[in-house]
Order: C-alpha cells, then sequence, then structure tokens
C-alpha cells in the first residue's frame, strides 16, 4: 500500500513545492495537496488559530484541516534559515508546534529540521526527510538530486519572462505565499492584466542582478526575502521604466513592517514610481480591495494623459479652470 503524504498550499509551498513534490513522489509516496485556498479553508484556519497570528498561517492551518484525513503523513518541515546571516520569521520554525497544538487528531508529521544556511546538515535532512517512506538511502538521495534539478528549472523559467521596457508594467511585491495565492491576495495579478497592465514580480528578475543591487544597499539584510525584494527595488530605481509598485502585505506581520517601509522610502525618495501599500487579513472585504485597486490605476492612467501637459507657465493644460474657461493652447 502506497504511503500518502499531505502537502499544505500555504506559506513556503509556494517556493519550494517543485522541490517537496518531486522528491516525495520519486522516493514512493503518493503526494496529495491541498485544495486551492477559498473561504472555507481560511474559516476553518481562522477557527483553529490563535487570533494574534497572521492570516497566512490561518490559512495555513485551513490547509491542514484540508489534508488531515485524507493523508498518513502531514509534510510540515521545520525551516530554520535559508540563507547565512539571514534570519527567518519565527512561524516557519515553530510551524510543526503551531499545528500540532492548534489542531488535534493529527496524522504523523514529517518535522525535519531544515536549515540550508549550514550545507553539512542538508545530507542528514534529505535522509530524515525519506526515512519515512524508504529506508533506501540511496533512492533517498537520487531522488533529492532529481527534485533539485527540477526546482532549478522552476526558478529559471520564471527569470526575465515578462520584462519590456515597452509594456505597461507593474512590480507586485510581497512575500510569495501571498503573491501566488490567488485566494489569499484576491487574484489581483489577473485584475491588473484585465487593465492592460503586465505583472512583474522579484522572482522574474535574475538572482545575480538582484543580488548585485542587493549588496550596494549600505544596511544590513536581515530578514528572508527582504535581500529579494530590496535588490528588486534598487533595480527598479536605476531601471525607471515600471509606472507603479504595489506591496501586498499580511496585518500584523513584524517583519513587513521594515520592509515595506524601507522599499517605500527609497523609491519616494529617489524616484517619481507610484507606491500602493495593500494590507490584507481575514476580514479583508474584496470591495474595499477593488475600489483601492481601481483607484491605483486611475491614478497611473491620469498621469499618462496629464503628467506631460504642462505649459510654460505652469498652468495644466486639462484643469478645471481651463477647461472652464474654454482655454485652448
Amino acid at each position: 500500500m502506497t504511503i500518502k503524504v499531505g502537502i499544505p498550499r500555504a506559506l513556503l509551498f509556494y517556493e519550494y513545492a517543485p522541490l517537496w513534490i518531486s522528491f516525495f513522489n520519486d522516493v514512493g509516496a503518493e503526494v496529495i495537496v491541498s485544495d486551492k485556498s477559498n473561504k472555507r479553508i481560511l474559516n476553518n484556519g481562522t477557527i483553529y488559530t490563535v487570533e494574534d497570528a497572521c492570516i497566512p498561517v490561518k490559512l495555513y492551518n485551513g490547509h491542514v484541516l484540508y489534508l488531515k484525513d485524507k493523508v498518513d503523513y502531514l509534510f510540515i518541515p521545520r525551516i530554520m534559515g535559508v540563507y547565512e546571516k539571514e534570519y527567518i520569521c519565527p512561524k516557519f520554525c515553530g510551524l510543526p508546534e503551531v499545528v500540532k497544538y492548534s489542531i488535534k487528531d493529527l496524522p504523523k508529521l514529517i518535522n525535519t529540521k531544515i536549515d540550508l544556511t549550514k550545507s553539512s546538515n542538508m545530507k542528514d535532512a534529505i535522509l530524515n526527510m525519506g526515512s519515512y517512506i524508504t529506508t533506501d538511502k540511496k533512492r533517498i538521495i537520487s531522488a533529492y538530486e532529481k527534485a533539485l534539478i527540477k526546482y532549478n528549472e522552476h526558478k529559471s523559467s520564471m527569470k526575465n519572462t515578462y520584462i519590456n521596457e515597452q509594456n505597461e508594467q507593474i512590480m507586485i511585491m510581497g512575500h510569495p505565499y501571498i503573491l501566488y495565492d490567488e485566494y489569499l491576495n484576491m487574484n489581483v495579478i489577473k485584475k491588473l492584466k484585465s487593465y492592460g497592465y503586465s505583472c512583474i514580480t522579484p522572482d522574474n528578475l535574475d538572482d545575480d542582478l538582484v543580488n548585485e543591487y542587493a549588496n550596494s544597499y549600505p544596511g544590513k539584510i536581515f530578514w528572508l526575502f527582504f535581500r529579494k525584494m530590496l535588490g528588486s527595488c534598487l533595480y527598479l530605481i536605476e531601471n525607471n521604466f515600471f509606472d507603479g509598485v504595489i506591496y501586498i502585505s499580511s496585518f500584523g506581520c513584524g517583519i513587513d513592517s521594515v520592509v515595506a517601509e524601507t522599499i517605500e522610502r527609497r523609491l519616494r525618495r529617489e524616484t517619481n514610481i507610484p507606491f500602493m501599500l495593500m494590507t490584507i487579513d481575514e476580514h479583508s472585504g474584496e470591495a474595499g480591495f477593488n475600489t483601492r485597486l481601481e483607484a491605483f490605476i486611475d491614478m497611473l492612467e491620469w498621469r499618462k494623459i496629464n503628467e506631460n501637459n504642462i505649459s510654460t507657465h505652469g498652468n495644466n493644460l486639462y484643469s478645471r479652470e481651463n477647461n472652464i474657461r474654454g482655454v485652448r493652447y
């Protein structure tokens, strides 16, 4: 009988899904991924999570609830770090406990400790993950090597795919579990495309390019994903061919309170690129979200028409006063 491993479609699933799914498939497990996020999953997760948790964690618990009676194991790794000298949000370090003490009657957890800042420990972590499915160590290592290739191919396919100086483009920033969860971000990318704008995320920029710009930052980079967003921001400043930047954050995110503020200050100080911060939680309504998005697009469209229509005396050719007077230039 094939062992079933459940992977919640939330948090770092959106960063490592190709790696995790390929690995467990190749060691002989049947991988079951929870359904796409929806209202029921979020509501269930909210019920079974402490109130002061951020919405991505509440949503994660909802995905766990979706899977708990369908699988033999739940893959909930304890991710301690990804890049050397850069810290990860504590919710990833303690995620197995967050889930365990929020939801009863769970299947067994594959809660392997993963610390990518220490490559010497990776082999032990890989073998631990695979040992729940098979005792064949060679098969486990081989599965990981194949999975890593698929993961790198997936990440490479996202680079420089949509960037074109001639297109109308908006940079969408935020953590990947917000950017790529269509329910959580209220399908913002699809909505922007309906207005005729291409959407670029930091994942579309070349990693070496992003790191080069991030390394020019005089301060220290403490947080996971801050490097990617900061490097993208500095790239925007030097290559000013984006129409706007939208940063989507979850309410109560301590890291975003620093990162989003840093991004906004640099953009406002050094460019004229419009910036908007959208903060979401489980109470956010799509109508209000849409209203703000439409207002942002209206502002961008207004700038295209009016920004350069300034007379030598400083009067806007399309100002209300001039239109009332019937002035023609």
